[in-house]
């Protein structure tokens, strides 16, 4: 471990859970606050759940002189087991960065189509991640999500990117909060209280004013009937939590009108 007495220092507790996130979280953005490198020290970790390894992926996107010290094998799992890998430098997620088409690990996203004037169309090709984009500061994104941590992980990820962000607890709330708001790009989790994502999307598909917005799921199933059934709904991309915080942001700004 790195004795650099200008190096901040966070040391990670054995079980990080759903209720260790929001304070993984808050305690990360402190340290980073100060302004010198943070060094997180994961030697003591046996467990690591997804909120938190959500936690660690955006501040390692967005923050400079994050580093890793001694991960335990159970924290280097906890990533392998999802596909991803958390030793990635800023510039290798640059450099590394494929067409959706191309994407294999647990946070892709899939392009499916959307629904237009009464049918589907065919968006396949239509997300090119090395396109950059313009004006992203007037573009405003829903997040429907019935989790907190996942709602300010976006939160975090979007707004440091320059988006306005609004955010809705559950489907039902999602729907509520358009009638009165305009919004460019709606993502949404499917399984929710009181209103499932399919259900939001069909709903929005109803609307006139919602017939082409883009519409990217956000959620933890993977399976291909489900894909399905969000494609036929209408939905316009499908990715898979934990979200690489980079690919999510250069999608939004892709199917951005």
């Amino acid at each position: 471990m790195n004795n650099d007495m200008n190096t901040a220092r966070i040391v990670l507790p054995e079980i990080l859970d759903l209720a260790a996130a929001e304070g993984l979280r808050a305690s990360l953005r402190q340290r980073v606050s100060e302004e010198r490198p943070l060094g997180v020290d994961a030697s003591a970790v046996e467990t690591l759940m997804l909120p938190c390894v959500q936690v660690l992926l955006a501040a390692q996107s967005y923050r400079a002189g994050i580093s890793i010290e001694n991960p335990s094998a159970a924290f280097t799992s906890a990533f392998e087991d999802l596909g991803i890998d958390w030793t990635w430098s800023q510039d290798q997620r640059q450099q590394t960065i494929q067409a959706p088409e191309q994407m294999q690990n647990p946070a892709e996203c899939i392009p499916l189509q959307a629904a237009g004037d009464g049918g589907p169309q065919d968006r396949s090709d239509d997300i090119d991640l090395q396109q950059s984009s313009e004006n992203v500061m007037s573009k405003r994104i829903l997040t429907i999500d019935d989790s907190k941590t996942m709602r300010d992980m976006l939160m975090l990820t979007l707004a440091e990117a320059g988006f306005d962000v609004l955010q809705a607890v559950d489907g039902q709330d999602g729907l509520d909060v358009l009638v009165n708001e305009r919004v460019d790009v709606v993502i949404t989790d499917i399984n929710m209280p009181r209103m499932d994502g399919y259900e939001v999307i069909r709903q929005l598909r109803k609307n006139p004013n919602h017939k082409t917005t883009p519409i990217l799921v956000l959620t933890t199933e993977s399976e291909g009937d489900k894909r399905n059934l969000a494609r036929e709904a209408g939905a316009t991309g499908w990715m898979v939590k934990p979200f690489d915080p980079d690919r999510l942001v250069e999608t939004v700004r892709k199917v951005a009108p």
